[in-house]
This record gives structure tokens, C-alpha cells and sequence, in this order.
């Protein structure tokens, strides 16, 4: 049997991991239920799409989209991106930012994720039939549908702070085309002027706080952690007044080294005061969480997906409003260890999964179920399993970007 050939992508972000692919468990396990080694390449792509056997690009953790277009984004494609995932520190979301960019441009991906034993059959066919063989199942496209709510946001403000990540490639708007959609106005906010801000101290939230605990997972949280958290809320505040603000999304990651602290207690408490507030600059996630909140009434939850077992999908992100929670604790920020992240608990019961496209003209609506909550180490802090039959064909072939909203109840 031929070899099939594996190329990595690797965030710094997560410089702890193995540095050798190959030495993870979850491809020895592959390469056994395959009954041969993967031809490891690593991060050198120099030979990408010369091979004659299936080419597998691991992505093996969150933040790795940027490096995708600097590896392969002038590369013209004449054969299926096969992007392979863990389903362990953000891999599976990055894997759907960059399979959505490639669809954006009329190319042909695909996600392996799933079971070892499954994820081994799918190579294998591969290696039989060649890699631009189609995989099983219905036509994913059925799962989106044309956006119905018209101008839902008219007349409302909504501010960018810091311009998107980096790694959101397939998550641009064009404001004009917001503003045509939904009615909403974006604001571009310099992340100086948050920084700036976030120096004259805290705010004074309009409920109580839980007091800090013993992270489980992360380091030992104390009166600096906490008095820096509170001072990036503060900030948000002020800047939503001083802009007249509905809602914003904030470029957090930023904040970790300017500030040496992450947004995310500032969002959960932006939230539930009824600002929508979304991380990472993701202007179609703030929108999609506002959409449902004129819809609802209420918060959602802006997620990764991070894990599909069947139709069971665990979910997971480092805050989550703490108005729709039923209990919560603080930990560390997953992916640097540092700052006040938020581990909330859901209640079980009837959930909407719900993500507008970028030009707010298409969207993807699931009526699902929230079955469970976890608190596992490898992931985001906040973390929820959701049954919904059927889903995982939109998530692996054609979902909209890596974020999407859980809001509770019916939208």
C-alpha cells in the first residue's frame, strides 16, 4: 500500500505539544488501524500537490489559518484540501475557517474528524480511488438557507475594536453589505484606545461576581489577575458609551501581550448586561449573536466546535454570558495560561445552533438539544455537548467559518 503523505500546521501558541506529529497518539493510532506509516513531511510544504499518493494537511491545533495561507494560499488547487483533525485544541474550528475560505473560492476540501478506525477507512479509500474521491453523505449545502430576518439590526451601532484575528481568513464583511442586510453600523475602534482606556482601572459591574477560586486547570488567580480583568470590562464599557455602542467584537488576543490579560470575564459580563460582546473580532459572530438577541431576547454563546462523535458535538469557548448560565467558576485562558477565562454551566434543554455569512445574506439554523456539560484540560473553559442529528455533514464539508452561536431555546 502506498504511503499516504501528512503535512502539519502548528500555532505558537502552543508550543508545549509534542514537536514530532508523529509521536501523538492520535496518528500512531491512525497509522495502526491503516496498517501503514504516514510519509511525514512536518511544516515543509515544498512538495505539497507533487505527490501520487493522498496529501493530508494535520492541523493539529487552533490559530494555524494564517499559516495555511502562507503555506499554500498562491497554490492553485487541482485535487480536494484534505485538512485532518485531532478534535484537541481548537483544531477542528481551524480546520473549518480554512475549509469555508476554500469554499469561498470554488475549491474542494474536506475534514477528516471522527474515530481513528473511521478517519483510517477514509484514507484508505483515498489511497484506492485517489484523493479527489467524493466522501458519503447528503449534500451539506440543504443546511443553509437564505436570510430571512431583513434589517433585524436597523439603527443599531456596533463597534470592530482592533480589526479581526488574523486567522479569521474567511470571516471578512464588507460594511456596506452589513449595512444593506441588517441595518447595523460597524464602527472601527483602535485596540490603542482600549488599552489606553483600560489604564484609568475597572468598572463596576451591575451584579455580583462570583469570587475567585482555585482554577482548575490553570495557574493560581489573584488580586492582579482579577483587578486587570475587571479593568479590560471597564474599558469596554466606557468605549460602548463613548460610541454609543449595541454591541461590540474585540481582537482579544492582542490584550495578552499588552495587557497580560484576555477579555473573556469582560465579555461574559457585556453579555448579560445586554451588550452583545464576541472575542476575536469576529464581526459575523457579533452579528449573528445580536440578530438572535433581537429575535430572543437574550444572550448566546459564541463557540469552536471542537469535537463531533456522531450526533453528539462538544463545543467549547473561555466565556460565555453569565446570564444564561446556571453556575460558573474562573479559570486561566486556555491557549496562553494566563488572565480570568470563565468555566459556565448550561442548562440542559432545546438549543438553536446559528451562524450568518459573512454578507449576512445566508445563514445555518439547527434546532438541536445541550445533553451535557464537560470541563475537560485540552480545550476552552467552557465547555457543552450538543445532540444534533445529523449536523456533522454541514460542520466537516461546508460550514460558515469556525465560530458559531448556541442560543437557548428556539430562534
Amino acid at each position: 500500500m502506498r504511503r499516504p503523505v501528512l503535512y502539519t500546521l502548528t500555532s505558537g501558541l502552543h508550543a508545549g505539544m509534542i514537536p514530532d506529529a508523529r509521536q501523538e497518539p492520535f496518528i500512531r493510532e491512525i497509522e495502526a488501524a491503516l496498517g501503514v506509516p504516514f510519509d511525514c513531511r512536518g511544516a515543509d510544504f515544498s512538495g505539497y500537490g507533487q505527490e501520487d499518493a493522498p496529501e493530508l494537511i494535520y492541523v493539529r491545533t487552533g490559530g494555524t489559518e494564517g499559516l495555511f495561507l502562507e503555506q499554500l494560499g498562491a497554490n492553485s488547487f487541482n485535487h480536494k484540501i484534505l485538512l485532518l483533525t485531532s478534535g484537541l485544541s481548537n483544531s477542528l474550528a481551524a480546520s473549518m475557517e480554512i475549509l469555508s475560505w476554500l469554499r469561498q473560492r470554488g475549491i474542494d476540501g474536506e475534514i477528516l474528524h471522527g474515530s481513528t478506525d473511521g478517519i483510517a477507512d477514509r484514507i484508505r479509500t483515498l489511497l484506492t480511488s485517489g484523493q479527489s474521491a467524493a466522501a458519503a453523505g447528503p449534500q451539506p449545502d440543504s443546511w443553509i438557507e437564505p436570510c430571512s430576518f431583513g434589517p433585524i439590526l436597523a439603527g443599531k451601532r456596533f463597534g470592530v475594536i482592533g480589526q479581526p484575528s488574523d486567522w479569521l481568513i474567511s470571516s471578512g464583511v464588507d460594511y456596506a453589505a452589513v449595512r444593506e442586510a441588517l441595518g447595523a453600523e460597524l464602527v472601527d475602534i483602535p485596540i490603542r484606545e482600549l488599552v489606553e482606556e483600560a489604564a484609568r482601572g475597572g468598572g463596576e459591574p451591575p451584579f455580583a461576581l462570583q469570587a475567585l477560586n482555585a482554577p482548575r486547570y490553570g495557574r493560581k488567580l489573584d488580586a492582579d489577575d482579577w483587578q486587570g480583568a475587571l479593568a479590560i470590562y471597564g474599558a469596554l464599557k466606557r468605549l460602548a458609551g463613548r460610541y454609543r455602542l449595541d454591541g461590540l467584537t474585540l481582537r482579544c488576543f492582542d490584550l495578552l501581550t499588552a495587557l497580560h490579560n484576555t477579555g473573556c470575564l469582560g465579555l461574559a459580563i457585556l453579555n448579560a448586561e445586554g451588550i452583545t460582546a464576541t472575542c476575536e473580532g469576529d464581526i459575523p459572530a457579533m452579528l449573528s449573536m445580536a440578530a438572535a438577541r433581537e429575535r430572543t431576547g437574550q444572550a448566546s454563546f459564541q463557540v469552536n466546535l471542537s469535537r463531533i462523535q456522531g450526533d453528539r458535538l462538544l463545543f467549547a469557548h473561555c466565556t460565555v454570558p453569565l446570564s444564561i448560565v446556571r453556575g460558573y467558576c474562573y479559570d486561566t485562558h486556555f491557549e496562553s495560561g494566563i488572565g480570568v477565562a470563565v468555566h459556565g454551566e448550561l442548562p440542559e434543554g432545546p438549543v438553536t445552533l446559528f451562524k450568518l455569512s459573512p454578507d449576512c445574506r445566508r445563514m445555518f439554523r439547527q434546532e438541536a438539544r445541550l445533553v451535557a456539560n464537560s470541563y475537560g484540560d485540552k480545550l476552552c473553559r467552557t465547555q457543552v455537548v450538543v445532540e444534533a442529528p445529523g449536523a456533522a455533514g454541514y460542520f466537516l464539508r461546508t460550514p460558515i467559518g469556525n465560530h458559531h452561536i448556541i442560543v437557548p431555546g428556539k430562534l
